[in-house]
């Protein structure tokens, strides 16, 4: 019978994800506007999920499973269509007068993976975290 991951081994996973998602994103953001909304999203997850979490009574291994699980969610949905959004981004910051019409495989793909990644998630709680 294995183990479930320590609070440390969660720290390196979360450290490993957050890596990932980074050059993951850097990549998929058309704009350096973009680019520096992305970047805030793992800053503002450290500040508001952890406090968060204890407050609940959650461990820290399960705010960073949590944080983990999000950021890696963002990665599946963003980068399969990185092209698309990238492209309704830059259209949208070029026009911001003009409401650009979203993708439908692109949002179509980012609603199911979303929906995958969160009952995926739900499903190995008691197993990981």
């Amino acid at each position: 019978m294995t183990s479930r991951p320590t609070a440390d081994d969660w720290w390196i996973i979360a450290a490993g994800v957050t890596v990932v998602y980074m050059a993951a994103m850097y990549r998929c953001m058309p704009t350096q506007k973009a680019k520096r909304r992305m970047f805030v999203a793992p800053l503002v997850g450290w500040i508001y999920l952890l406090p968060s979490a204890t407050i609940k009574g959650y461990s820290v291994s399960h705010a960073l499973y949590i944080y983990s699980g999000v950021l890696a969610m963002f990665i599946a949905m963003f980068v399969p269509v990185a092209k698309r959004v990238a492209a309704d981004i830059a259209e949208q910051e070029e026009k911001p007068w003009a409401k650009v019409p979203v993708d439908s495989f692109a949002l179509y793909w980012m609603i199911g993976v979303a929906t995958v990644c969160v009952a995926g998630m739900a499903y190995l709680w008691p197993f990981l975290a």
